[in-house]
């Protein structure tokens, strides 16, 4: 190595410079230099020799932790709202398979299907590999759910059954897909509405509603449904918040005896009204006031930020009851 050139450039040249150590500090050999390089070097190799992602984990709806060794690039969706969750979170471009009525947003509709919800095509998933697999603990089949996760596919389960866990999970999807930034900005929008809701109809009168999901059988759902749990936002109670089970088929005895103040179903667009056959008891205070409500059933129906949409339109309508004249 020449040497040192901080030496005066006249008695460089007028001898040689004896030999000196690699390493030196104005005429001296520097151990802190030294050190250092050598420190570098190792540094070096160390962060060569580590993952370029750390591990991520999981909350499962059990409680339990799924651990991946880092973001999946390959997922695949059990429900048409998991799918839209991903999206939302940013990492739609990593799904390689969905289930039926995954239609939102338009790219999902394009997505390759391994059946539906409850009847799964478990060869077909097994043979796409995935990275993850994305599963609905109130939905999907549980023993299809098992077989999975025992030939080792990383499957995590998802429960939301609170507003706030939507954003919750939104947040766990972008770890899980390392896109991170676009579900925490997801997330944060989620709450902002949840607040939003809250705020302005706190210290407001209760209104009471039934909810129904089918006409025939009649079916409802109780106070710990997502549904029922979003409408409270607003000051909404449902009758049959005390009710067994998330969704327990009840007489229309008992909700003409409960006499609600609003009816509300789901309803999409070619469908008929499914609470028209209400409208033949006009005794009851919801139908002599005309308070028979549909609500957009992707949205309402589906736990993803939309849901927020409908909850919103529910809201609206359901004070209405609150600002209406005694006399109307």
């Amino acid at each position: 190595m020449p040497g040192n050139t901080d030496f005066p450039s006249t008695l460089a040249r007028a001898r040689k410079p004896p030999a000196r150590p690699a390493t030196v500090w104005h005429g001296r050999t520097s151990p802190l230099r030294a050190w250092s390089l050598a420190s570098l070097a190792h540094v070096c190799l160390a962060l060569i020799s580590l993952p370029l992602f750390a591990s991520v984990e999981l909350r499962q709806a059990d409680g339990s932790v799924l651990t991946l060794p880092g973001p999946a690039k390959s997922l695949i969706t059990l429900a048409p709202h998991l799918t839209e969750l991903v999206f939302a979170a940013g990492a739609g471009d990593r799904i390689v398979a969905t289930v039926e009525f995954s239609d939102f947003p338009a790219p999902a509709a394009g997505i390759p299907r391994v059946g539906d919800a409850f009847r799964l095509d478990l060869e077909r998933i097994l043979t796409l590999k995935p990275d993850l697999v994305i599963a609905w603990q109130s939905g999907n089949p549980r023993t299809a759910v098992a077989f999975l996760e025992s030939l080792g596919i990383p499957t995590w389960t998802v429960e939301i059954r609170h507003p706030e866990d939507i954003a919750t999970v939104l947040e766990a999807i972008g770890l899980a897909s390392g896109s991170t930034r676009s579900a925490r900005e997801s997330a944060e929008k989620t709450r902002k509405r949840v607040r939003e809701l809250t705020a302005l109809y706190t210290g407001l009168p209760a209104v009471t509603y039934f909810y129904q999901v089918a006409e025939n059988p009649l079916y409802t759902i109780n106070g710990d449904h997502l549904i029922s749990r979003s409408l409270a936002l607003c000051g909404a109670r449902n009758i049959f918040n005390d009710a067994a089970g998330l969704a327990p088929m009840v007489s229309r005895e008992s909700v003409m005896a409960a006499n609600p103040q609003a009816l509300l179903a789901p309803a999409g667009p070619p469908q008929s009204d499914p609470l028209l056959a209400w409208r033949d008891w006009p005794a009851m205070q919801a139908v002599k006031s005309g308070a028979l409500y549909l609500l957009p059933a992707d949205e309402i129906s589906r736990a993803t930020p939309r849901l927020f949409d409908a909850v919103a339109k529910g809201c609206e309508l359901l004070h209405r009851i609150r600002t209406r004249s005694p006399h109307e």
